[in-house]
């Protein structure tokens, strides 16, 4: 009876003390949204796909945090990349990406959603002066960390005679104890089994999908942009399907090409058809139709290519797509267009052919050239002809060099990926394209090593952070402990 009391004054006290709403939470966290949407990340692929990562963890918690007798949590650290509004700051050269944003990262343990939302804002260094304005009775925030970040601290016998546990004890704990990988898996592993097991009748699903479409159009590959779930990629086939019950005429010049479901509708300058997800089939169908067109245009922007690469001394242009963003046909013309024109126009005294066999990529949001681990040089569209000269003319034995040992990293890479997945009896093992191949091999060396029975059948994917998707597939660290 007693205890029955004590739960009734607790549970009274928590409803009480709720001084946040889920709807109230969401609009002080506006800022904190704008500053780190993919959407308007879509010319940074690898800050977009953490961004995006990280916010489905964040609404999971914020979802825990609302759930009534929600108890038991788990610390949860989130990366963000933040467009920084104010780039002259001066911690800009030690906060921020090679890419211009600044990366920030923070461990979320609080139980309750205005101490969430404040240490959020604060760990993005974003006002928090509009959360006053909410109708809540808010408090300072180290005033909530310092009372544990809950309305009534109660004391230790109460724990001891009820059996809850302390929550401040839990926290201190949490903090004590870094994730591991085997513990990771330990407490993970029967929930991923679960949604893997749910999973398995739609990804056979989607593979004879993916299968019939390809061979009945004579597709080179059907693809996806984003990480979707199975389930909404099934939609997607499903829909061109029906497309292609509807129209098929209009399809007849797909052969040999590779569609590609992403944001938007068009053509990549990779050279692929995309059909952008939020369309209706009526914009699909006027892809498809403009397809002679784009063929047209990709013969151009070849030639255009061809010509940069003569007065570059034979150096090849060429799209990466992991490490591109998804440029249109038509937005990647208009870019070496440009960058052509001001070639021309500068007659630098690059020697016909020195350079073949050097690589070189061009980049609109960088103002500075660079060389990459895999030999290929990363020019800027804006980048000074004389700069660009001395800088590639410095670099070129050295871009040499790396691209040969980029032959034997992906030899490598392919090698350790087939070995782990046969050791550990994975039924796939893949990595996000933000992942390189150096942390990919380091990451596959340090898993062999280890006796990890949890993975059998499993799917795992080499991440930046500790998930378990919603189809089941295991996220871990390249850089786990």
């Amino acid at each position: 009876f007693v205890r029955l009391c004590l739960d009734k004054i607790l549970l009274q006290c928590v409803l009480q003390s709720r001084t946040l709403s889920g709807a109230d939470a969401i609009n002080a966290l506006r800022p904190f949204y704008f500053a780190v949407h993919p959407d308007f990340f879509g010319q940074h692929p690898k800050e977009r796909e953490v961004n995006e990562n990280s916010l489905k963890r964040l609404n999971g918690y914020l979802e825990n945090l609302q759930k009534p007798g929600f108890r038991s949590f788990k610390p949860t650290q989130l990366t963000f990349y933040v467009r920084e509004r104010e780039p002259n700051s001066s911690n800009v050269q030690e906060s921020f990406s090679a890419s211009g944003f600044r990366a920030v990262s923070f461990t979320l343990h609080t139980r309750d959603l205005l101490s969430t939302v404040l240490d959020i804002l604060n760990s993005c260094s974003l006002s928090t002066e509009h959360v006053q304005s909410l109708n809540v009775n808010s408090q300072p925030h180290k005033e909530a960390k310092s009372t544990g970040n809950r309305p009534i601290k109660w004391d230790k016998t109460y724990y001891s005679f009820t059996g809850f546990k302390d929550p401040e004890e839990e926290l201190e704990q949490a903090q004590r104890v870094e994730t591991t990988l085997l513990s990771w898996l330990d407490d993970n592993e029967a929930s991923a089994v679960k949604k893997l097991k749910k999973s398995l009748p739609l990804r056979k699903e989607l593979e004879r999908l993916k299968i019939e479409l390809s061979h009945e159009l004579q597709l080179s590959d059907i693809r996806w942009q984003r990480s979707w779930g199975i389930a909404h990629r099934c939609s997607q086939l499903h829909s061109l399907g029906r497309l292609v019950q509807q129209r098929p005429e209009i399809l007849k010049n797909v052969k040999g090409r590779t569609v590609v479901f992403t944001d938007r509708s068009g053509m990549s300058a990779a050279g692929h058809i995309m059909l952008g997800t939020m369309d209706v089939h009526h914009h699909w169908t006027k892809i498809f139709e403009r397809l002679p067109n784009y063929y047209k245009l990709q013969k151009r922007l070849l030639l255009l290519e061809d010509r940069i690469s003569q007065l570059l001394g034979g150096i090849q242009v060429i799209y990466i797509e992991e490490l591109q963003p998804l440029l249109t046909l038509e937005e990647y013309y208009e870019t070496l267009n440009s960058f052509y024109n001001k070639l021309r126009d500068s007659r630098l005294p690059f020697h016909p052919r020195s350079l073949r066999g050097l690589q070189m990529i061009l980049e609109s949001d960088r103002y500075a050239p660079s060389l990459h681990e895999f030999g290929h040089f990363m020019i800027p569209t804006v980048c000074d002809p004389a700069a660009l000269q001395w800088f590639i003319f410095a670099k070129a034995q050295e871009a040499r060099e790396n691209l040969k040992r980029k032959e034997q990293m992906m030899i490598t890479e392919r090698e350790l990926i087939d070995t782990s997945t046969e050791r550990f009896s994975l039924d796939r093992l893949y990595k996000e394209p933000s992942v390189s191949s150096a942390q990919m091999i380091d990451c596959c060396k340090r898993l062999l090593e280890e006796s990890l029975p949890y993975l059998q059948g499993m799917h795992l994917c080499i991440s930046h952070f500790y998930s378990v998707l919603q189809d089941g597939d295991l996220c871990i660290p390249w850089n786990w402990k």
